[in-house]
């Protein structure tokens, strides 16, 4: 007999009637179809493909256009992968090396005067907007005035050495550029830093809860850092390249012609463009240099705008910043980078 307690009261069962047999095996769990597919799958059916397809892809291949914007999309690529990678690496190695608390000791207590001084630290930063955005919360939390931490956002991905050099090899034949995007992003990024000092409200910053890590080794953190920038910016990179190359080859080159030619319009038209891109801005010099159609200013405009206003960033500032933030803060941004990089390249360009 088997005894067994049911609700507090004690029965006995025949040992006959207990099943004691092992449960049934459980039927075999099948591998989901996206675990089973791995890069050599995809690289056979992609052969197959290539073989069953070879006359019509040859075809297509000889076609002028597709070797044009195969020609532009490389020729963007091989400039501008350089200074990617060299800018990734030097923003890991501030990011991790660098105290936190640095920024926080470097600055002037006065908000005011901790805006300019927040500007140009920019310069000392080598690396995309991708990590600034992190860095001025980094900074926020630590007791920086916001207006000062908003202008080193701005300023940072476009002054310092890395881009301005970029620049600099994109426009061989333009030197102004270089000088004519520092003086515009510098103004813009003080700018936006005195104008939250008179309008913004603290409200409108919400920080999300981000503890520290810890345990982590340096070496790590670096790689961490590295591979998160590398795969973001240059997933953009290719992105931007591929719509510079589409841009050269399907938009008609006489609508390019006419819209360069006003000048409004053409600088309306490249301000916007770079938002929708969301080009890294170690990268942005050589696609900016590819739209040769349009004036110099214009494409100045690109180049301010895109640091600081771009899908990218605005997604990113909302998570970091909140969604109150961003609503404000971008376009904001955006009108003033067009003006200023309007007027600086009457002056300077």
């Amino acid at each position: 007999m088997c005894p067994a307690t049911l609700s507090g009261v004690t029965q006995t069962f025949p040992d006959d009637e207990i099943d004691w047999s092992p449960p049934p095996p459980e039927p075999p769990r099948r591998t989901p179809l996206r675990d089973r597919v791995g890069s050599v799958e995809v690289l056979a059916v992609l052969l197959v493909i290539l073989v069953v397809f070879r006359n019509p892809l040859a075809g297509l291949i000889s076609n002028p256009a597709l070797q044009t914007w195969t020609t532009v999309f490389v020729s963007v690529m091989v400039q501008a992968v350089p200074f990617l990678v060299f800018g990734v690496l030097l923003s890991a190695v501030i990011a991790v090396f660098v105290p936190r608390s640095f920024w926080s000791r470097a600055l002037p207590k006065h908000p005011a005067l901790a805006v300019p001084v927040a500007s140009v630290a920019g310069v000392i930063l080598p690396g995309c907007e991708c990590g600034s955005v992190p860095i001025a919360g980094s900074l926020i939390r630590r007791g920086v005035t916001p207006a000062a931490a908003l202008a080193f956002l701005l300023a940072a991905p476009a002054i310092n050495p890395i881009v301005l050099a970029a620049t600099a090899v994109a426009f061989p034949n333009n030197p102004e550029m270089v000088v004519a995007r520092a003086v515009a992003s510098l103004i813009v990024a003080m700018m936006m830093g005195w104008l939250w000092l008179r309008l913004g409200k603290t409200e409108w910053i919400k920080l999300p809860h981000r503890p520290d890590l810890e345990g982590v080794s340096k070496a790590r953190a670096f790689w961490a850092a590295v591979r998160h920038d590398i795969t973001h910016a240059g997933g953009f990179l290719v992105v931007g390249a591929m719509a510079a190359a589409t841009i050269n080859v399907i938009v008609p080159e006489a609508w390019l012609q006419t819209l360069a030619a006003q000048p409004v319009l053409a600088v309306i038209a490249l301000a916007v463009l770079a938002v929708l891109l969301s080009i890294c801005s170690e990268a942005d010099a050589f696609v900016a240099a590819s739209l040769s159609q349009f004036s110099l200013t214009a494409r100045l405009a690109f180049l301010v705008v895109g640091p600081m206003v771009d899908l990218k960033l605005i997604s990113m500032q909302a998570g970091v910043f909140g969604r109150r933030f961003a609503t404000r803060f971008a376009p904001a941004t955006f009108v003033a980078a067009v003006l200023v990089a309007s007027g600086v390249g009457l002056v300077l360009l």
